[in-house]
C-alpha cells in the first residue's frame, strides 16, 4: 500500500504541471493589459463599433436590423465550416455514402446562400 501513493503521485504529476502552467499564463495575460496598456481614451476608441449605433444612447433606440440579420447568416456559414472539419479528417472513412451526403449538405447551403444574396440580405445601402 505506501508504494501505490508515489505511483498515483507520479502519473498525475503532469496533469498538475500543464494545470500550473495554464494558470499562470492565463494570469499573466489576464494582467499584462492593466501593466503595459496604453491608457488614452479619444473619440475614435469611443465610438460606434461595427453595430451602427452609439453605445451609450437610449437602449430603446432604433436600429437597423440587417446588421443581426448578416451576424445570423455568419454563424450559418461558420457552422458550415464546422462540420467540414471532421468531415474532411474522416474523408477516408465515410465513403461515398458520406461524400454524396456532405455535397447535398453544401448543395443546401448554397441554395441558401444564393437565396439571401438575391433577396438582398446582404446589402447595406
Amino acid at each position: 500500500m505506501p508504494q501505490l501513493l508515489p505511483s498515483v503521485f507520479n502519473e498525475y504529476l503532469p496533469i498538475a504541471i500543464f494545470i500550473g502552467v495554464a494558470l499562470a499564463i492565463g494570469l499573466a495575460l489576464m494582467l499584462a493589459p492593466f501593466l503595459i496598456a496604453y491608457k488614452s481614451p479619444d473619440t475614435e476608441k469611443l465610438s460606434a463599433y461595427e453595430c451602427g449605433f452609439n453605445a451609450f444612447d437610449d437602449a430603446r433606440m432604433k436600429f437597423d436590423v440587417r446588421f443581426y440579420l448578416v451576424s445570423i447568416l455568419f454563424i450559418i456559414f461558420d457552422l458550415e465550416v464546422a462540420f467540414l472539419f471532421p468531415w474532411a479528417a474522416a474523408f477516408k472513412d465515410v465513403g461515398v455514402y458520406g461524400f454524396w451526403s456532405m455535397m447535398l449538405f453544401l448543395g443546401v447551403l448554397t441554395v441558401g446562400f444564393i437565396y439571401e444574396w438575391r433577396k438582398g440580405a446582404l446589402e447595406w445601402d
